[in-house]
């Protein structure tokens, strides 16, 4: 399996690792079967994502997606963030290999997550706004 010198570079020194004590909003997603777990930590400060942090409990690929879309929502919009996608996280590394694209939904998901739990501290409800969050990792079951 060949990873991009970009998957390599996030693996090896990956950005925004660790808490944030008192983030505005903490998601976590992944699926204990596969490994892959991701929680992800937000600063937020007028609508504005003022520091992001990662744990992530898995593969290499889970690690540098996190890691990279950190960097890619790291002083953007709650709109921005929002728009981040997994194709956008993949595009980024300069691809992945087809059994890890999973690992780049984990990361817009966890990004997702962070925010809905912004919005539910704030007292609203936040699936007409970040949408259903899939919390469950379907390619475990693919994967065996």
């Amino acid at each position: 399996m060949m990873y991009s010198e970009k998957v390599m570079d996030h693996f090896a020194n990956p950005r925004n690792v660790g808490e944030i004590e008192n983030a505005d909003g903490v998601g976590e997603v992944g699926n204990p079967k596969c490994g892959d777990i991701m929680k992800m930590f937000l600063k937020i400060d007028g609508n504005v994502i003022t520091d992001v942090k990662f744990k992530t409990f898995g593969c290499g690929a889970a690690i540098a997606t996190s890691s990279i879309a950190t960097e890619m929502i790291k002083g953007k919009t709650i709109d921005e963030a929002l728009k981040l996608t997994n194709k956008a996280v993949v595009e980024a590394l300069d691809g992945l290999p087809p059994v890890k694209i999973h690992c780049s939904v984990l990361a817009e998901q966890a990004v997702k997550s962070a925010l809905a739990d912004y919005y539910r501290r704030q007292g609203v409800d936040p699936e007409p706004i970040v949408g259903k969050i899939e919390e469950d990792c379907h390619a475990c079951s693919i994967e065996g």
